[in-house]
């Protein structure tokens, strides 16, 4: 039983375009059927990455009554801000859109926002820090939880968030795959989650090693599809059971997987993976568990019924 996978269905590779050629046509409605029958129960379909795509998330949540959506400025889109002549009424803009998406029971956090010092390219540090703290204004005003981004930048990260741990109820790190000392300063943040927990975050020894130590109660698990999938190659494949009928891009199945693209489904991958490197062999009461966790988080009018499966 799966709550929340976060998902970039606005991603070319779910319209059938990769790296700009069209191998076959949309095929959203056949992914989310292999995700509901893998047990998957909502689906974040879009983490919001600028303006234009938060709002092109909520309208794709609108299509289903189990997709959801969250409204922010990826880090390496900040420069957005700037180039919108106004920044305080661009915020103004993502507020409203965050308002908008609530009173539709659509918008469940704020963000993806946080820190990325490995892709300055895009946007320079001063910039990504400068509206990292901006976007903690959104969190206060909805009093939504906040879907974050740490790559590269634990320090100013950690910072930042200390200078604004009471303007956020929730935090969610997702896909953390740093080590064990910035695992351990993140959890010293008590509103903070590690949601993290993709393929990867399981690609090494090291890497499974930093999983063992996110206590349970303080982790949740994703895919972020269409990237991070767990490959053969990964520390992690040991441990998982779960697969699904796989073809290449140009062979095109609307009954299989597409070889080298992540799917909502196979969450359940890294739920084994999570479990086989902890060593729980009740599978289920993990899920349970992790379950419960992004109820407190993102859907806090289901924690009852939640807590009651436990």
């Amino acid at each position: 039983r799966f709550l929340r996978d976060p998902v970039n269905f606005s991603d070319g590779m779910f319209k059938g375009l990769y790296n700009g050629k069209r191998y076959h046509a949309a095929d959203i409605a056949a992914v989310l059927n292999r995700a509901w029958s893998a047990g998957v129960e909502r689906i974040i379909v879009v983490t919001g990455g600028s303006l234009e795509e938060s709002k092109e998330a909520l309208a794709i949540a609108e299509t289903d009554g189990r997709l959801f959506c969250t409204v922010g400025v990826h880090p390496t889109r900040c420069k957005e801000f700037d180039e919108s002549g106004d920044p305080e009424k661009h915020l103004e803009a993502l507020v409203s859109l965050a308002k908008q998406g609530i009173d539709k029971g659509k918008v469940v956090a704020i963000g993806e926002c946080g820190l990325d010092y490995d892709r300055l390219h895009f946007c320079p540090a001063d910039v990504q820090k400068r509206y990292f703290a901006k976007q903690f204004e959104m969190a206060y005003e909805t009093k939504l939880p906040m879907f974050l981004h740490m790559r590269a930048a634990a320090d100013d990260f950690c910072n930042i968030l200390e200078q604004n741990k009471n303007r956020f109820c929730w935090g969610v790190v997702h896909s953390f795959t740093d080590g064990a000392r910035d695992r351990d300063r993140l959890l010293s943040f008590t509103n903070l989650f590690i949601a993290g927990v993709n393929g990867c975050s399981l690609k090494t020894r090291e890497n499974l090693d930093v999983v063992r130590g996110i206590p349970i109660d303080r982790m949740m698990i994703e895919t972020d599809s269409p990237y991070c999938e767990i490959k053969n190659t990964h520390a992690g494949i040991d441990f998982v059971k779960s697969s699904w009928a796989s073809k290449k891009k140009d062979k095109y199945d609307p009954e299989c997987t597409v070889k080298g693209r992540n799917e909502p489904c196979f969450v359940k991958q890294v739920l084994e993976v999570v479990a086989g490197c902890k060593g729980i062999s009740d599978v289920d009461q993990l899920s349970s568990a992790l379950y419960l966790n992004t109820c407190r988080v993102f859907f806090p009018q289901d924690l009852d019924s939640a807590a009651e499966a436990i």
